[in-house]
């Protein structure tokens, strides 16, 4: 069968698109998201904008230094996610571990962030649908600095604006300008779209190439647990996919989700870390038969305070690490040192400093 030159286009023009559309999967199944043979790794729960006490986790753990270089050699650091909202400091958390990531691979160490719900939420942009997630420090954080001056010189104008002729510059309070501040952020829909193009542009790329679901050696570790059906499918094709919805939902296309936002997701699963241990004790083991894997590590409940009693479930098959680290949840910072077969709980709560 002859092929005229208007259809060899057409077809070669559908191929291109089939290649386009796929690039997403393409570009994201090369990011390495299976590691073997690491002896010491580090991991660390929901941070939630909490530098200060990020910062007493890697020196505690003696990850980094004084001055916060790298000084953890070949150790894998594992961040679960959830690194935005509640707390004030998102942004130079991230600032951080960016650095931290380039460091560690130079000294044969990795540092892995995952994406958490709250990136999600983020880079769908829907964080100010709950109220209370962005926090005010951290709404001015991700604005660029020409808004925000433009923002508080308006603010001065119109404060002196209702002073007498020839009084002296209004003193302005702390208090004031936050105040002022949680007003913009709950009022002005182009501040709020400010803030999103600053976050997508500046970090999305960034977290856009991270994964959602890790695995080093025997261990599994993900933001909110593996699902008995997530868990069937391969971790390169799962963190592609959740890859490929997140970049669309930034661009703001229309498509079904089958991870973002779905309830047993890899990002919102709960079950593993709240459901009484009997029911989900057969349950646990096949899915972690799929994933051939003997343990997994997650994060996004708040669950104890850094002690082997509360992280250690069903015998050490689970490991739960969101201890409220943040100051919005009393501030328990703690980590998970796995040595080899030997897992360590490290906090405040057990002498951590």
């Amino acid at each position: 069968m002859r092929v005229g030159r208007r259809a060899k286009t057409l077809i070669f023009l559908w191929a291109a698109a089939l290649v386009w559309l796929s690039g997403p999967f393409l570009r994201a199944e090369s990011i390495p998201c299976v590691f073997a043979d690491v002896d010491k790794i580090v991991a660390v729960g929901d941070l939630h904008g909490d530098y200060q006490n990020l910062v007493k986790i890697l020196t505690g753990t003696r990850l980094v230094d004084e001055e916060l270089r790298w000084t953890g050699g070949r150790t894998h650091l594992v961040q679960t996610g959830d690194i935005l909202d509640r707390g004030p400091a998102a942004r130079r958390i991230f600032d951080l571990l960016i650095r931290l990531e380039q460091e560690a691979e130079q000294a044969g160490g990795r540092v892995h962030v995952l994406i958490g719900n709250h990136e999600e939420m983020a880079l769908a942009g829907i964080s100010f649908d709950y109220q209370g997630f962005v926090t005010v420090d951290q709404f001015q954080s991700f604005l660029p600095d020409a808004f925000v001056e433009e923002k508080v010189t308006q603010f001065v104008q119109k404060k002196a604006a209702a002073l007498p002729a020839g009084a002296e510059p209004p003193a302005i309070s702390f208090a004031e300008l936050q105040e002022y501040w949680q007003k913009i952020m709950d009022e002005d829909e182009d501040a709020r779209a400010e803030y999103f193009r600053f976050l997508r542009a500046h970090y999305g790329p960034w977290l856009l190439g991270r994964n959602g679901v890790l695995k080093i050696n025997d261990i599994v570790f993900a933001h909110g647990g593996l699902s008995e059906s997530f868990a069937a499918i391969p971790l390169e094709k799962l963190n592609a996919l959740l890859r490929h919805e997140l970049n669309l939902a930034m661009r703001g296309a229309s498509f079904r989700p089958r991870i973002l936002f779905v309830r047993n997701s890899p990002l919102w699963y709960r079950d593993l870390a709240l459901s009484d241990e009997k029911s989900i004790a057969k349950e646990v083991d096949r899915i972690l038969g799929k994933l051939k894997a003997r343990h997994m590590v997650i994060a996004h409940s708040p669950h104890g305070f850094g002690t082997v009693r509360s992280m250690e479930r069903l015998g050490g098959r689970i490991w739960v690490i969101d201890t409220g680290i943040s100051a919005h949840y009393g501030g328990h910072y703690s980590a998970l040192i796995i040595d080899r077969q030997k897992y360590t709980p490290w906090g405040v709560m057990n002498g951590g400093k």
